[in-house]
C-alpha cells in the first residue's frame, strides 16, 4: 500500500482473507484464476509492506531487493497477462473468446517485455511524502506504448467480457488509473496498485452473482 509499513500490511492481510473467502466460492475451474485476483493483491500489498519496512534500513538491503523485485513481478509481468487469461478462461462466448486471445497474446508480449527490463535495467524505490516511488531507467522510448498496451490488456477484457458485472470492476479499474495519473503521477505503480487490491474485492460479488445465476439457470425449463 502507498501510505506506511502498517497500512500495508494491515490492507495486505485483510485482501488476502478475502481472497481465499473467494476461493472458497467457486463453483466452476474456469473461475479459478479469476477467483485468486483478491489473494493476489493482498500478497502483493504484504510484499510491498515489507519494502516499507526494509528500505530506512540498510542492514535489510537483501530484504529491499527482494520485496521490489518481487513486487513489480507481480505488477509489471504477471498481471498483464493473468487478467486477459483469467476473462478468456470464463468466457463462452466464441467472437468474445477470440477478441481475448489477441489481447491475451499483447499481454504476453507486455510481460516478456516487463520481465527483460527488470532483468536487465536498475531499480530504485524511494520513500518520498508517504509514497513509494519505483525509480527505473527502462527505454524511455517504449514507456508510454507499453503503458498504452497495458491500460489495453488490464482492462478491456473486463469490458468485452460476457459475465455479468465484470463490466463494472472494468469501470472501477478504469476510474482508479485516471485518478492515480492525475494526483499521484509519480507514484502510479504503487498507488494504483493500492486501488486496485480494494477493487480486487468486487471479484467476490462477480463469482457469487455467477453462482446465483447459474442455479436459476439449472432451475429454468
Amino acid at each position: 500500500m502507498c501510505f506506511s509499513t502498517e497500512a500495508s500490511f494491515a490492507g495486505g492481510v485483510i485482501i488476502s482473507t478475502i481472497g481465499v473467502f473467494t476461493v472458497t466460492k467457486l463453483h466452476k475451474r474456469s473461475q479459478l484464476v479469476f477467483g485468486i485476483i483478491p489473494l493476489f493483491f493482498g500478497i502483493q500489498q504484504i510484499a510491498e509492506g515489507l519494502l516499507w519496512w526494509s528500505l530506512p534500513n540498510p542492514d535489510l538491503l537483501n530484504l529491499q531487493k527482494f520485496s521490489t523485485y518481487f513486487f513489480l513481478t507481480m505488477a509489471q509481468v504477471i498481471w498483464p497477462a493473468m487478467i486477459p487469461f483469467s476473462v478468456l478462461a470464463m468466457e463462452e462466448n466464441p467472437k468474445r473468446k477470440k477478441i481475448l486471445r489477441v489481447l491475451l497474446v499483447l499481454g504476453i508480449a507486455l510481460s516478456l517485455y516487463y520481465a527483460i527490463c527488470l532483468m536487465t535495467f536498475h531499480v530504485n524505490p524511494q520513500i518520498i511524502n508517504y509514497h513509494i516511488k519505483y525509480n527505473t531507467d527502462f527505454p524511455g522510448s517504449l514507456a508510454k506504448a507499453a503503458f498504452v498496451v497495458y491500460l489495453v490488456v488490464t482492462i478491456t477484457p473486463l469490458f468485452i467480457s460476457s459475465v455479468r458485472r465484470t463490466h463494472l470492476m472494468g469501470i472501477l479499474v478504469f476510474l482508479s488509473c485516471l485518478l492515480t495519473a492525475i494526483f499521484f503521477t509519480q507514484y502510479l505503480t504503487s498507488v494504483w496498485c493500492f486501488f486496485a487490491a480494494l477493487i480486487s474485492v468486487v471479484v467476490l460479488w462477480i463469482l457469487r452473482d455467477s453462482k446465483r445465476q447459474s442455479l436459476v439457470d439449472r432451475l429454468l425449463p
